[in-house]
């Protein structure tokens, strides 16, 4: 088994961004030892988008979510995701 070298130490993300493009990563990481990640707790990417809504229905959403005791933006990604769910299992 040959030896590992050392990752160096950089400066910034440009730095090391540069040194991996020109590096053999097999130099530096025994890949027939993978390692395990715990990924489950990281938060999905998100995107910002604008939707237009009557106020009489953001009204009503915000009154549902002041109940439930939970953001109405996050109310909104609940009754969405739900409804996804429903639509694609839908026979």
């Amino acid at each position: 088994m040959k030896k590992l070298k050392q990752i160096p130490e950089f400066k910034n993300e440009d730095e090391e961004r540069d040194f991996w493009a020109k590096a053999d990563s097999t130099e530096y990481f025994d890949y027939s030892k993978p390692v395990e990640l715990d990924l489950s707790n990281l938060k999905p990417s998100t995107e910002t988008i604008s939707l237009r809504l009557p106020s009489y229905l953001l009204a009503r959403i915000k009154e549902l979510a002041n109940k439930r005791d939970v953001p109405y933006q996050s109310l909104m990604k609940m009754f969405i995701s739900e409804r996804i769910n429903q639509e694609l299992n839908a026979k």
